[in-house]
Protein backbone atom coordinates (compact mmCIF):
# COMPACT_ATOMS: atom_id res chain seq x y z
CA UNK A 1 0.00 0.00 0.00
CA UNK A 2 2.90 2.45 0.69
CA UNK A 3 4.65 1.90 -2.20
CA UNK A 4 0.97 2.45 -4.19
CA UNK A 5 0.94 5.36 -2.55
CA UNK A 6 4.03 6.24 -3.18
CA UNK A 7 3.56 5.63 -6.57
CA UNK A 8 0.40 7.55 -7.21
CA UNK A 9 1.96 10.73 -5.00
CA UNK A 10 4.23 10.71 -8.13
CA UNK A 11 1.70 10.37 -10.91
CA UNK A 12 0.28 13.70 -9.15
CA UNK A 13 3.32 15.41 -9.35
CA UNK A 14 3.70 14.99 -12.42
CA UNK A 15 0.55 15.79 -13.62
CA UNK A 16 0.15 19.08 -11.31
CA UNK A 17 3.71 19.67 -12.99
CA UNK A 18 2.65 19.41 -16.79
CA UNK A 19 -1.06 20.65 -15.65
CA UNK A 20 0.37 24.41 -17.74
CA UNK A 21 0.65 22.36 -20.78
CA UNK A 22 -2.42 20.19 -20.07
CA UNK A 23 -4.27 23.68 -20.09
CA UNK A 24 -2.76 25.11 -22.87
CA UNK A 25 -3.26 22.17 -25.03
CA UNK A 26 -6.51 22.10 -24.51
CA UNK A 27 -7.31 25.49 -24.65
CA UNK A 28 -5.26 26.74 -27.43
CA UNK A 29 -4.84 23.57 -29.66
CA UNK A 30 -7.69 20.39 -28.76
CA UNK A 31 -10.38 23.41 -28.12
CA UNK A 32 -9.95 25.61 -31.30
CA UNK A 33 -9.76 22.24 -33.73
CA UNK A 34 -12.45 20.76 -32.92
CA UNK A 35 -14.41 24.06 -33.06
CA UNK A 36 -12.96 24.83 -36.53
CA UNK A 37 -14.09 20.95 -37.38
CA UNK A 38 -17.58 21.99 -36.17
CA UNK A 39 -17.98 25.12 -38.02
CA UNK A 40 -16.42 23.28 -41.50
CA UNK A 41 -19.84 21.95 -41.28
CA UNK A 42 -21.92 25.50 -41.63
CA UNK A 43 -22.10 28.96 -43.48
CA UNK A 44 -20.85 31.66 -41.24
CA UNK A 45 -19.66 35.19 -41.99
CA UNK A 46 -18.84 36.24 -38.56
CA UNK A 47 -21.68 38.52 -38.79
CA UNK A 48 -24.61 36.83 -38.50
CA UNK A 49 -24.89 33.23 -36.66
CA UNK A 50 -23.87 29.96 -38.31
CA UNK A 51 -26.05 28.02 -40.62
CA UNK A 52 -25.51 24.41 -40.49
CA UNK A 53 -24.99 23.17 -43.96
CA UNK A 54 -23.61 19.63 -43.56
CA UNK A 55 -20.86 18.60 -46.50
CA UNK A 56 -21.62 21.68 -48.94
CA UNK A 57 -18.09 23.25 -47.68
CA UNK A 58 -16.44 19.72 -48.58
CA UNK A 59 -18.32 19.51 -51.88
CA UNK A 60 -17.80 22.77 -52.74
CA UNK A 61 -14.13 22.02 -53.09
CA UNK A 62 -14.34 19.96 -55.59
CA UNK A 63 -15.94 22.25 -58.44
CA UNK A 64 -13.72 24.89 -57.01
CA UNK A 65 -11.24 25.66 -59.67
CA UNK A 66 -8.80 27.75 -56.96
CA UNK A 67 -8.76 24.92 -54.53
CA UNK A 68 -7.11 22.29 -57.12
CA UNK A 69 -4.70 26.10 -58.22
CA UNK A 70 -3.61 26.48 -54.84
CA UNK A 71 -3.29 22.41 -53.79
CA UNK A 72 -1.05 21.93 -57.69
CA UNK A 73 1.10 25.19 -56.38
CA UNK A 74 1.66 23.45 -52.82
CA UNK A 75 2.13 19.79 -54.59
CA UNK A 76 4.86 21.79 -56.37
CA UNK A 77 6.35 23.83 -54.49
CA UNK A 78 7.24 20.91 -51.96
CA UNK A 79 8.57 18.70 -54.74
CA UNK A 80 10.84 21.41 -55.52
CA UNK A 81 11.63 22.66 -52.03
CA UNK A 82 11.89 19.05 -49.81
CA UNK A 83 14.83 17.45 -51.87
CA UNK A 84 16.74 20.47 -52.00
CA UNK A 85 16.50 21.03 -48.53
CA UNK A 86 17.70 17.73 -47.49
CA UNK A 87 20.48 17.65 -49.87
CA UNK A 88 21.20 21.23 -49.54
CA UNK A 89 21.06 21.01 -45.87
CA UNK A 90 23.64 18.00 -45.59
CA UNK A 91 26.00 19.40 -47.92
CA UNK A 92 26.20 22.69 -46.00
CA UNK A 93 26.27 20.77 -42.84
CA UNK A 94 29.61 19.04 -44.41
CA UNK A 95 31.23 22.00 -44.30
CA UNK A 96 30.28 23.32 -41.26
CA UNK A 97 31.75 19.84 -39.73
CA UNK A 98 35.08 20.58 -41.56
CA UNK A 99 37.95 21.15 -38.92
CA UNK A 100 39.16 24.83 -40.23
CA UNK A 101 40.14 27.98 -38.24
CA UNK A 102 37.24 30.42 -37.33
CA UNK A 103 34.57 27.39 -38.16
CA UNK A 104 32.38 28.76 -35.09
CA UNK A 105 32.00 31.96 -37.08
CA UNK A 106 30.98 30.32 -40.62
CA UNK A 107 28.45 28.17 -38.61
CA UNK A 108 27.00 31.18 -36.92
CA UNK A 109 27.15 33.14 -40.64
CA UNK A 110 25.13 30.32 -42.07
CA UNK A 111 22.70 29.57 -39.07
CA UNK A 112 21.63 33.53 -38.53
CA UNK A 113 19.86 33.66 -41.39
CA UNK A 114 16.93 31.53 -40.22
CA UNK A 115 16.39 33.01 -36.99
CA UNK A 116 15.47 36.32 -39.14
CA UNK A 117 11.44 37.54 -39.28
CA UNK A 118 10.26 36.23 -42.27
CA UNK A 119 8.66 39.26 -43.13
CA UNK A 120 12.35 40.92 -43.22
CA UNK A 121 13.88 38.69 -45.16
CA UNK A 122 10.94 38.46 -48.20
CA UNK A 123 11.48 42.50 -48.26
CA UNK A 124 14.78 41.78 -48.76
CA UNK A 125 14.81 38.80 -51.86
CA UNK A 126 12.11 41.16 -53.42
CA UNK A 127 14.58 43.97 -53.90
CA UNK A 128 17.61 41.12 -55.13
CA UNK A 129 14.51 40.04 -57.64
CA UNK A 130 13.72 43.22 -59.06
CA UNK A 131 13.02 42.61 -62.86
CA UNK A 132 14.91 45.95 -62.96
CA UNK A 133 16.77 47.57 -60.30
CA UNK A 134 17.30 43.90 -58.65
CA UNK A 135 20.99 42.88 -57.74
CA UNK A 136 20.35 39.30 -59.06
CA UNK A 137 19.24 40.92 -62.45
CA UNK A 138 21.77 43.48 -62.71
CA UNK A 139 24.54 40.97 -61.55
CA UNK A 140 23.56 38.96 -64.62
CA UNK A 141 23.40 41.90 -67.19
CA UNK A 142 26.96 42.29 -66.41
CA UNK A 143 27.71 39.21 -68.44
CA UNK A 144 25.33 40.16 -71.13
CA UNK A 145 22.47 38.19 -69.70
CA UNK A 146 18.81 39.47 -69.52
CA UNK A 147 17.04 38.38 -66.34
CA UNK A 148 13.79 37.45 -66.45
CA UNK A 149 10.95 39.51 -64.47
CA UNK A 150 11.06 36.80 -61.31
CA UNK A 151 8.20 37.58 -59.03
CA UNK A 152 6.19 38.96 -61.87
CA UNK A 153 6.38 36.67 -64.08
CA UNK A 154 3.78 32.96 -63.92
CA UNK A 155 6.67 31.16 -65.34
CA UNK A 156 9.24 32.49 -62.89
CA UNK A 157 7.50 33.26 -59.71
CA UNK A 158 7.40 29.70 -58.23
CA UNK A 159 11.01 29.40 -58.66
CA UNK A 160 12.05 32.39 -57.47
CA UNK A 161 10.15 31.73 -54.08
CA UNK A 162 12.01 28.79 -54.20
CA UNK A 163 15.39 30.22 -54.08
CA UNK A 164 13.80 32.70 -51.68
CA UNK A 165 13.41 29.75 -49.18
CA UNK A 166 17.12 28.11 -49.24
CA UNK A 167 17.67 31.24 -46.95
CA UNK A 168 16.83 29.51 -44.12
CA UNK A 169 19.13 25.90 -45.06
CA UNK A 170 21.41 26.87 -42.17
CA UNK A 171 18.43 25.58 -39.55
CA UNK A 172 18.35 22.27 -41.48
CA UNK A 173 22.30 22.19 -41.56
CA UNK A 174 22.62 22.50 -38.06
CA UNK A 175 20.31 19.46 -37.28
CA UNK A 176 22.55 17.72 -40.01
CA UNK A 177 25.65 18.60 -37.83
CA UNK A 178 24.75 17.39 -34.67
CA UNK A 179 23.72 13.87 -36.50
CA UNK A 180 27.24 14.45 -37.89
CA UNK A 181 28.61 14.95 -34.67
CA UNK A 182 27.08 11.04 -33.57
CA UNK A 183 28.91 9.52 -35.77
CA UNK A 184 31.65 7.66 -34.10
CA UNK A 185 35.12 8.30 -35.80
CA UNK A 186 35.79 4.54 -34.69
CA UNK A 187 34.52 3.65 -37.90
CA UNK A 188 36.02 5.54 -40.20
CA UNK A 189 39.31 5.07 -38.96
CA UNK A 190 38.03 0.95 -39.56
CA UNK A 191 37.39 1.97 -43.33
CA UNK A 192 40.27 3.76 -43.87
CA UNK A 193 42.11 0.67 -42.58
CA UNK A 194 40.10 -1.28 -44.62
CA UNK A 195 41.00 0.84 -47.39
CA UNK A 196 37.84 2.43 -48.64
CA UNK A 197 37.79 5.86 -50.68
CA UNK A 198 36.20 8.36 -48.79
CA UNK A 199 32.78 8.53 -50.60
CA UNK A 200 32.58 4.58 -49.88
CA UNK A 201 32.70 5.49 -45.82
CA UNK A 202 29.94 8.24 -46.79
CA UNK A 203 27.85 6.06 -47.90
CA UNK A 204 28.22 2.85 -45.94
CA UNK A 205 28.56 4.82 -42.57
CA UNK A 206 28.02 8.55 -42.49
CA UNK A 207 24.52 8.27 -44.51
CA UNK A 208 22.83 5.32 -42.50
CA UNK A 209 23.89 6.25 -39.38
CA UNK A 210 22.36 9.89 -40.69
CA UNK A 211 19.15 8.61 -41.65
CA UNK A 212 17.62 9.07 -37.93
CA UNK A 213 17.92 12.61 -39.16
CA UNK A 214 16.71 12.61 -42.58
CA UNK A 215 14.08 11.29 -41.19
CA UNK A 216 13.47 14.33 -39.18
CA UNK A 217 14.05 16.99 -41.07
CA UNK A 218 11.80 14.95 -44.09
CA UNK A 219 9.11 14.88 -41.39
CA UNK A 220 9.61 19.27 -40.88
CA UNK A 221 10.11 19.60 -44.34
CA UNK A 222 6.54 18.31 -45.21
CA UNK A 223 5.13 20.05 -42.14
CA UNK A 224 6.25 23.01 -42.97
CA UNK A 225 6.39 23.30 -47.21
CA UNK A 226 2.46 22.72 -46.84
CA UNK A 227 1.44 25.22 -44.51
CA UNK A 228 4.38 28.13 -46.48
CA UNK A 229 2.26 31.76 -46.41
CA UNK A 230 5.03 34.51 -45.11
CA UNK A 231 6.78 34.37 -48.67
CA UNK A 232 3.86 34.36 -51.14
CA UNK A 233 1.65 36.34 -48.75
CA UNK A 234 4.01 39.11 -48.94
CA UNK A 235 5.95 39.12 -52.24
CA UNK A 236 3.26 38.35 -54.76
CA UNK A 237 -0.25 37.83 -53.07
CA UNK A 238 -0.75 34.68 -54.81
CA UNK A 239 -0.37 36.11 -58.16
CA UNK A 240 0.81 36.61 -61.00
CA UNK A 241 -2.52 34.79 -62.32
CA UNK A 242 -2.77 32.51 -59.28
CA UNK A 243 1.33 30.96 -59.93
CA UNK A 244 1.89 31.19 -56.26
CA UNK A 245 -1.14 30.93 -54.70
CA UNK A 246 -0.42 28.66 -51.47
CA UNK A 247 -2.86 26.07 -50.17
CA UNK A 248 -3.02 28.68 -46.87
CA UNK A 249 -3.11 31.78 -48.97
CA UNK A 250 -6.34 30.70 -50.70
CA UNK A 251 -7.40 29.47 -47.08
CA UNK A 252 -6.53 33.14 -45.12
CA UNK A 253 -8.11 34.86 -48.57
CA UNK A 254 -11.49 32.88 -47.92
CA UNK A 255 -11.61 33.19 -44.22
CA UNK A 256 -9.84 37.21 -43.57
CA UNK A 257 -11.30 38.71 -46.57
CA UNK A 258 -14.71 37.13 -47.89
CA UNK A 259 -15.20 36.11 -44.28
CA UNK A 260 -16.36 32.71 -45.55
CA UNK A 261 -15.05 30.87 -42.24
CA UNK A 262 -17.06 27.79 -43.03
CA UNK A 263 -15.55 27.10 -46.19
CA UNK A 264 -11.88 28.12 -44.56
CA UNK A 265 -12.47 25.91 -41.73
CA UNK A 266 -13.22 22.89 -44.25
CA UNK A 267 -10.16 23.73 -46.11
CA UNK A 268 -8.26 23.91 -42.98
CA UNK A 269 -8.97 20.55 -41.99
CA UNK A 270 -8.25 19.23 -45.84
CA UNK A 271 -5.09 20.48 -45.61
CA UNK A 272 -4.49 18.82 -41.99
CA UNK A 273 -5.65 15.37 -43.44
CA UNK A 274 -3.27 15.82 -46.39
CA UNK A 275 -0.03 16.83 -43.79
CA UNK A 276 -1.16 13.51 -41.43
CA UNK A 277 -1.77 11.28 -44.65
CA UNK A 278 1.63 12.53 -45.16
CA UNK A 279 3.50 11.70 -42.43
CA UNK A 280 1.80 8.71 -41.37
CA UNK A 281 2.95 7.60 -44.99
CA UNK A 282 6.75 8.80 -44.12
CA UNK A 283 6.43 6.77 -40.80
CA UNK A 284 5.32 3.87 -42.04
CA UNK A 285 8.02 3.42 -44.57
CA UNK A 286 10.87 4.21 -41.90
CA UNK A 287 11.20 1.24 -41.25
CA UNK A 288 12.34 0.34 -44.67
CA UNK A 289 15.78 2.69 -44.57
CA UNK A 290 15.43 4.37 -41.24
CA UNK A 291 18.79 2.59 -38.89
CA UNK A 292 18.81 2.94 -35.26
CA UNK A 293 21.94 1.27 -33.65
CA UNK A 294 21.18 -0.93 -31.65
CA UNK A 295 17.46 -1.28 -32.93
CA UNK A 296 16.38 -5.00 -33.69
CA UNK A 297 15.49 -5.38 -37.78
Amino acid sequence: MARLSATRREALTFYLCISPWLVGLLLFVLGPMLVSLGISFTRWDLLTPPRFVGLRNYERMLNDPLFWQSLKVTALYTLLYVPTELVGGLALALLMNQRVPGIAVFRTIFYLPSVISGVAFVVVWMWIFHPEAGLLNLALAQVGIAGPRWLTDPRTALSALWLMSLWGLGRTAVIYLAGLKGVPKELHEAAVIDGATAWQAFRHITIPLLTPTIFFNLILSLIATFQTFTSAFVATNGGPLDATLFFVLYLYRQAFERFSMGYASALAWVLFVIILSLTLLVVRSADRWVYYEGARR
